[in-house]
């Protein structure tokens, strides 16, 4: 079978990638022949395939009409879609915008997974964002409440995680306090810098409007008209997180950010956000979401390694079930 797209010739190097780096992978993921010819696409190969990559290719122009620079995260995601029949959520996605970065670019959701966690923001007062890096879970937080912050629906921002080191000891830092507790919340001014600027950021960080602070400086605390934000929650402990969670105030916002599978806790410590997430589940007003891999937003590598570590993770889980039934099943057979 085969069936032509209408692509203009101005669509076609954003869409296909330098040196149609992009055409050879949907060539390959969808068992298709595509032939560029003037202003349109040739598509050979079996019925469906030829039907996905129409669908695809309509999808990819339709973003790249828009004025969306075609990433490959978006070809690999409008694929998956595609898998699935369920294209036509990209371009539904597409229209959420949330704000402008400091150099112009538009953010976006860019999965169901990252649009459903966008929804679950506005329509509650606490979040609960879990998933793996690289599926937006921080900077998407740090978009929504600084364009709250700019729209007056709240008064500041607060900015909060766990001091601790990413499994290595980093001894004693020199400078002020601020320097020393500064590398560990480095990510959250990242996504600061690039939202508002370092001008902006700075000047309103003076002002007490923003503030970036170890999440032990929120104790004793009430938090009124405020967004609130909490990163890698799976490093707190049951007692900080409870801590955390009753220090919200009335016309705020919380969003609980965290990664289940990268605890930096010691080993016999239990994670504050698992306990959390147990104890809270089905309280009215708070949402609670759960991202993967194909939310993963970073380099395609990094969505292939997080396949990978959740592939390795799930069959460790399964063996140590198996040993210790069998080990259960030998007690047993003594007794």
């Amino acid at each position: 079978m085969e069936d032509y797209v209408r692509i203009d010739a101005s669509d076609a190097a954003n869409i296909f990638g330098d040196f149609d780096v992009y055409l050879k992978k949907l060539e390959k993921n969808l068992g298709t022949d595509i032939i560029l010819r003037e202003d349109r696409v040739l598509i050979q190969g079996e019925g469906p395939a030829v039907k996905r990559t129409v669908r695809v290719l309509q999808t990819l122009s339709e973003l790249s009409r828009r004025g969306n620079q075609i990433s490959e995260q978006q070809v690999d995601y409008a694929i998956t879609m595609s898998m699935e029949n369920n294209q036509d959520e990209l371009l539904n996605i597409d229209d959420e915008l949330i704000c402008h970065t400091i150099s112009g670019r538009p953010v976006k959701p860019k999965t169901i997974g990252q649009k459903r966690y966008i929804d679950s923001i506005r329509d509650n007062m606490i979040v609960f964002s879990m998933g793996p890096a690289g599926t937006g879970k921080t900077f998407l937080a740090m978009a929504m409440a600084i364009t709250a912050f700019k729209n007056g629906e709240v008064e500041r921002l607060i900015l909060t995680r766990p001091a601790i080191e990413a499994g290595e000891k980093l001894g004693f830092l020199p400078g002020d306090l601020q320097s020393k507790v500064d590398p560990y919340l480095r990510p959250l001014y990242d996504a600061l810098y690039q939202i508002m600027g370092a001008d902006s950021f700075l000047k309103n960080m003076e002002k007490g409007l923003i503030e970036v602070a170890p999440l032990a400086y929120m104790r004793g605390r009430t938090l009124d008209n405020a967004y609130i934000i909490l990163d890698e929650a799976q490093n707190t402990t049951p007692a900080q997180m409870k801590m955390f969670l009753t220090r919200i105030g009335f016309g705020s916002k919380v969003v609980i950010t965290g990664d289940r599978t990268q605890k930096d806790l010691p080993t016999d410590a239990v994670s504050g956000l698992d306990v959390a997430l147990k104890v809270l589940k089905g309280v009215e007003g708070i949402g609670f979401i759960e991202l993967d891999s194909k939310d993963v937003v970073r380099h395609p590598l990094v969505q292939r390694i997080v396949m990978a570590y959740e592939k390795y993770e799930s069959k460790e889980a399964s063996r140590r079930m198996r040993r210790e039934d069998a080990s259960r099943d030998k007690r047993k057979g003594k007794s």
